[in-house]
C-alpha cells in the first residue's frame, strides 16, 4: 500500500504495543489507540514504517497494520 503525508488511516488489527515517535521512543500500552480511531500520517520513516498522529499522541506503526480510508 502506498501512503502519503496527510492521508487518513485506521488500524486494521490490535497491536501488542505502541512505539512513540519522540526523539527517544518509548513503548506504550496498545489501548491508547482504538481499532476504529482515525489518524493522520505525519511522516514516512521508512518504506515499511509511518508516523501517525492519533488523538492521544503520535506513534510509529508498520504500514501493514493500517488501512487508508
Amino acid at each position: 500500500m502506498k501512503l502519503e503525508i496527510k492521508d487518513k488511516v485506521k488500524l486494521i488489527a490490535p497491536l501488542s504495543y505502541l512505539k512513540t515517535s519522540d526523539n527517544m521512543p518509548m513503548l506504550r500500552p496498545p489501548d491508547l489507540v482504538a481499532i476504529d480511531e482515525v489518524g493522520e500520517v505525519v511522516s514516512i520513516r521508512s518504506p515499511k514504517t509511518v508516523e501517525i498522529r492519533f488523538r492521544r499522541g503520535s506513534f510509529l506503526i508498520d504500514i501493514d497494520k493500517v488501512e487508508k480510508i
